[in-house]
């Protein structure tokens, strides 16, 4: 995460954009204090960025739980937590805890397990190995209380038609 360049989001250097307003950066910065205030532990970032625009570094915190909100709500910014488990078994529990289900990675280097976490995790998008990875052929759009239905593909294309059926005997 350290590595990451921040800049502009037209710039194709870049590989962290500004927030989309000084609201929302607060709004991250006051999840990773509550975060740090519940026990967590900031290891990299924590802090937003001097200068023009609604900058906020990559920022990882170690040891969050699930009671914790940083944990629990999405933050929509540049924020990782991270929790210690020795299985999937005991993971799985942590990774569909809560309302939201818009978008999980999953890290592993054994296909078995890839394939049961994507089945069992309730979530629109899944990423294997990689994370944030768009195509527009793929729809996108959460589950639960993450999203109001799909973007493109034609999951996309259909949330702006409406079908209707006319038939005539003449």
């Amino acid at each position: 995460a350290h590595t990451l360049r921040i800049g502009a989001g037209l710039n194709e250097d870049t590989d962290l954009g500004p927030l989309v307003s000084a609201v929302q950066r607060n709004r991250v910065a006051a999840y990773v204090e509550e975060g740090r205030k519940a026990g967590a532990e900031i290891a990299l970032g924590g802090e937003p960025l001097d200068g023009p625009g609604y900058f906020y570094p990559p920022t990882v915190l170690l040891g969050t739980t699930p009671d914790m909100a940083v944990q629990r709500e999405e933050i929509f910014g540049p924020v990782l937590c991270s929790t210690p488990f020795d299985s999937a078994d005991q993971v799985l529990p942590l990774a569909d805890h809560d309302q939201y289900g818009l978008a999980a990675s999953i890290w592993t280097r054994d296909l078995s397990t890839a394939h049961m976490m994507a089945r069992k995790i309730s979530a629109g998008a899944v990423w294997v190995n990689c994370h944030g990875v768009f195509d527009p052929h793929l729809p996108f759009g959460g589950f639960k209380q993450s999203g109001w239905g799909q973007e493109l593909a034609q999951e996309g294309v259909e949330a702006y038609t409406s079908v209707k059926s006319v038939t005539m005997k003449l």
